[in-house]
């Protein structure tokens, strides 16, 4: 098969005709094509259920198509597995992680292709030689000896990329790789992505981040419905035109030229707060000071690694406080396990869904039943009538698409997953709600629900923490918001005094910039 640099750029790398995929009576796509030319990034949009993720999972060899027609390189192929896509150069990194928590970062990108003596023995100081000079040429901030379990969500994200741009690659496949990083990592990224790019890499750039197209692709594919919506040039449309198309007529002001502004005003109440944080130190915190008011929503900025999550996870108990207090309404968190925190008003929706956030083989009913199991119960049996009433009401409260409360978690899409994780909070209502990432994976229709079910649960007076890697959605949403780096809050400020996206990004650099210069 010829390589990337011998194609003529007017060969597609990638031609889809006319595919199609059906699972029982279910049309996942209709007819879809799409071609992605050598050195270029074609971003693939849709909604969540549009048809992105049954494409690449075609093009990876997890599933066959029906009918139609698939070109790699002027090739027609029918993979047969995901070992025949690898062979033909096709990379994937799904938004659901492939790596080996127990290996190191090292040994996790060279797996597969470790350098061996001739008796087969393991050439460790060499792998290790060529990844740290892979990671330090692509300024990708990982440490090679580092444990993969032991890294946070954003970082392990980082070494499932790395591990595919440091492959054979010809088709690159990215699905939501910037889903945890702040704007500082993505440009790590996107330097890699060109990188390749001037390699002749042709790259297939899944995103709900709109923005992002901007920034990175040269042309754009939208999906909708299982079907193609729309074909753009990227210098040639705007935000407008790509919501229209994505969405459907009708719908074009969602999400479109949004403000980056607060979708509601509240004043910050000089009454004591609601969440109060004194001096908490622990193992990743140090003297962290936070107060969170009744309606408020206070985001949490700052870089991979400066604490943001791990100040999330001490409040709802899955870090020990070493030093230091947390106070609801005044009143001291008691033992600081989840389960307390629960009893006393803390909810908490985790930053991976689907592993710390549901039970994917559980129906929705039984999901959002787990966390209010003692209000379920009678002399130790459940009440399966009270919960399932429980549930039909959040399902339809929070306009989950899912053909009952007795769905599978796993065959809903991410946004409705999401739904139904804010949906285990909704009765009774919080007094606070931690927000890890909440739109992470999430289309725009969906992102605009679920900031309308953060904008109610702090109308109704739940002080809601919110870290996100998204400033844009920080700046929209909050009231104030605090710099946090290396496991401390460095500053607060009011969203008032926050000029955009480029502001608030040179306040989560500001820390680090310090700290070089000394």
């Amino acid at each position: 098969m010829n390589s990337p640099a011998q194609l003529s750029p007017q060969t597609p790398l990638v031609r889809v005709s006319g595919v199609t995929k059906s699972f029982g009576g279910v049309h996942a796509l209709r007819g879809v094509d799409l071609e992605v030319f050598p050195g270029e990034v074609h971003a693939l949009l849709g909604e969540n259920g549009a048809g992105k993720s049954t494409l690449i999972k075609i093009l990876s060899g997890v599933h066959k198509h029906d009918s139609g027609r698939i070109e790699i390189a002027g090739r027609e192929v029918r993979f047969a597995s995901p070992a025949e896509s690898r062979a033909a150069g096709v990379a994937v990194v799904y938004q659901d992680l492939s790596l080996v928590e127990s290996l190191s970062v090292g040994a996790n990108l060279m797996l597969g292709r470790e350098p061996q003596t001739r008796f087969g023995f393991l050439k460790k100081r060499q792998l290790m030689t060529e990844v740290s000079a892979f990671l330090r040429e692509h300024g990708i901030p990982l440490d090679p000896r580092a444990t993969v379990g032991s890294l946070p969500f954003a970082y392990r994200q980082m070494t499932e990329i790395s591990k595919a741009l440091m492959g054979d690659v010809r088709i690159l496949i990215l699905d939501e790789p910037t889903s945890a990083l702040t704007e500082g990592e993505e440009k790590i990224l996107f330097d890699a992505v060109r990188t390749v790019t001037q390699r002749g890499v042709g790259v297939i750039y899944v995103t709900h981040r709109l923005n992002e197209v901007f920034r990175i692709s040269q042309n754009v594919t939208v999906f909708r419905d299982g079907a193609n919506a729309g074909s753009f040039v990227t210098a040639k449309t705007d935000m407008k035109q790509l919501v229209t198309a994505i969405v459907g007529p009708g719908h074009a002001a969602l999400g479109a030229d949004a403000p980056i502004q607060k979708t509601r005003e509240v004043a910050v109440s000089a009454s004591k707060p609601v969440l109060t944080l004194s001096r908490v130190t622990n193992d990743c915190l140090n003297c962290v000071d936070l107060n969170v008011h009744a309606g408020e929503i206070h985001g949490l900025a700052g870089l991979i690694g400066s604490g943001r999550t791990e100040i999330l996870e001490t409040i709802f108990g899955l870090r020990a406080v070493e030093q230091g207090e947390i106070r609801i309404e005044g009143v001291a968190l008691s033992n600081r396990k989840p389960r307390t925190a629960i009893e006393q008003g803390v909810a908490l929706v985790p930053e991976d869904r689907q592993v710390q956030g549901l039970v994917l083989d559980h129906a929705i009913e039984r999901n959002l039943t787990l966390p209010r199991l003692p209000h379920f119960s009678r002399l130790g049996w459940l009440d399966r009538i009270g919960a399932m009433t429980q549930a039909r009401a959040v399902v339809s409260k929070l306009a989950v698409k899912a053909p009952s409360a007795s769905t599978v978690v796993k065959n809903l899409s991410g946004g409705n997953q999401q739904k139904v994780v804010f949906g285990k909070w909704h009765q009774p209502r919080p007094r606070v709600l931690l927000l890890d990432e909440p739109t992470v994976g999430v289309d725009v229709g969906a992102r605009e629900e679920i900031y309308a079910l953060v904008n109610e649960a702090a109308r109704s007076g739940t002080a809601v923490l919110v870290v996100s890697s998204d400033l844009a959605e920080l700046l929209r949403l909050c009231d104030r918001i605090s710099i946090v780096a290396d496991g401390a809050i460095v500053e607060t400020v009011g969203r008032e005094a926050i000029d955009g996206t480029e502001a608030l990004h040179h306040l989560i650099q500001l820390p680090r910039a310090a700290a070089q210069a000394s």
